[in-house]
């Protein structure tokens, strides 16, 4: 029988770290996101019995993502880019605008609640709207600029699989811009799915009070009276009413006159 010590003595203790076998080692994958683990959900740390245990809840990686795409589709569907010459420095304020005028640069500096412009064709209205747009554009990317009919346009065709956007995802992105432009309305097709779709992107903007400006030629009683008890809140929206002579006739008037255009 061998003796303890011999035993001990006998025994090689490793002094550094075990030689490879050969074997090629397995790389440990790496994740975009280590919270989720690119799995884009998670789970809350919660004990049993908690509501929240074994609930799904998208992680931050996926927020800024659906966020992020939210703004890809905002830049898609603005058409701000052919409005480029609508800025402040373009338009000369003549008596009936200088409210209007005031109202939208203010707006510009400080998009907080909503900016109602109404009145004849030809006042400024759109123009004003698309100043303070490009403006805030400047500031924050999230822009949308849409005439209405246009706007449920966009909507209508994601019904079509082939044009590759979900409904979902295009409705959210418009009614959840930083800055949502509806230009004209009450032009639009006044049909039960046009009102229903137009009304529920102007009630959430209205219940998150997020800015909005919103232009019309029409008279009160072609506006939805849901979208008119909201448009008409004077806690949130500052109404312009412009009146003013339109700014094309303007211009062929000077014409006759002898004088440039303003």
């Amino acid at each position: 029988m061998k003796r303890i010590g011999d035993v001990l003595t006998s025994v090689r203790i490793p002094t550094g770290p075990p030689k490879s076998n050969g074997a090629a080692k397995r790389e440990q994958p790496a994740w975009r996101c280590p919270v989720c683990k690119d799995a884009g959900w998670v789970r809350m740390d919660v004990p049993v019995g908690h509501p929240n245990f074994g609930r799904l809840f998208p992680c931050e990686c996926k927020v800024a993502e659906q966020a992020e795409r939210g703004r890809e589709q905002v830049r898609r569907l603005s058409n701000l880019d052919g409005f480029n010459q609508h800025t402040f420095a373009h338009f000369e304020p003549t008596p009936g605008t200088e409210d209007a005028y005031n109202a939208a640069r203010e707006f510009a500096r400080h998009p907080d609640g909503w900016l109602y412009l109404h009145g004849a064709v030809g006042v400024g209205k759109t123009h004003l709207a698309v100043a303070s747009a490009l403006e805030i554009r400047e500031r924050n990317g999230s822009v949308l600029f849409a005439v209405v009919p246009d706007l449920l346009d966009h909507l209508r065709t994601t019904f079509d699989p082939s044009q590759g956007v979900a409904y979902d995802d295009r409705f959210n992105a418009i009614r959840g811009a930083f800055l949502l432009v509806l230009d004209d309305l009450g032009t639009e097709n006044t049909t039960p799915w046009a009102r229903e779709k137009l009304y529920q992107i102007i009630n959430h903007r209205y219940v998150e009070r997020l800015p909005t400006i919103i232009t019309s030629n029409q008279d009160h009683r072609h506006v939805d009276e849901r979208i008119l008890s909201r448009l008409l809140d004077t806690h949130l929206t500052r109404d312009v009413l412009i009146e003013a002579e339109d700014y094309r006739r303007r211009g062929r008037n000077d014409y006759t006159r002898g004088r440039r255009p303003r």
